[in-house]
C-alpha cells in the first residue's frame, strides 16, 4: 500500500475509533436517557429499548477501542459499518413515518440532530468504516 493510503487509513481508523469510544462511553454513563432515545424510534418493545441501551454502547466502545489500538481492525470496521448501515435504515424509517426525533447518537438531551443530518453523518462514517475495512490489517 502506498504511503498516502496507509496514513489515510490510520487517520480514519483512529478517528472513527475515537468517535465510537466517545459515543459509547456517553451512552454508558446515561443508560436511561439512551433507552428513551431508542424508544423514540418506536421499533422495539419497552424492555427491548433497555436491552439495546445496555448492549449497544458496549459494542461501540469495544469496536472503538479495537480501531484505536489497531487490533482486529477489519472485524471492528466491519461491525461499525454494519451498525451505521442499520442506523441509516432506522433514521430513514423515522423520516418515512413522519417522526421528528433526535437521533440519540451522542449526548442524550443535548441539541437535537435532525434525521437528515444524522443520515448524512452516518453515511460518512459508513464510507470511512468500509475504507478502513478494505485497506486495514486483519
Amino acid at each position: 500500500m502506498d504511503p498516502v493510503k496507509k496514513h489515510l487509513t490510520a487517520v480514519l481508523r483512529v478517528g472513527l475509533g475515537a468517535l465510537f469510544l466517545y459515543a459509547g462511553i456517553i451512552k454508558i454513563l446515561t443508560p436511561a436517557a439512551f433507552a428513551g432515545s431508542i424508544a423514540n424510534y418506536q421499533v422495539l418493545p419497552y424492555a427491548g429499548n433497555y436491552l439495546a441501551a445496555a448492549i449497544l454502547p458496549w459494542i461501540e466502545v469495544i469496536c472503538g477501542a479495537l480501531l484505536v489500538t489497531g487490533w482486529r481492525t477489519r472485524s471492528a470496521a466491519a461491525l461499525v459499518a454494519l451498525m451505521n448501515a442499520f442506523f441509516i435504515i432506522l433514521l430513514f424509517s423515522t423520516v418515512a413515518r413522519g417522526l421528528d426525533i433526535d437521533c440519540g447518537c451522542f449526548k442524550q438531551g443535548g441539541d437535537k440532530t435532525t434525521a437528515w443530518t444524522a443520515i448524512f453523518r452516518d453515511t460518512m462514517f459508513l464510507v470511512a468504516a468500509v475504507f478502513v475495512y478494505r485497506k486495514g490489517t486483519k
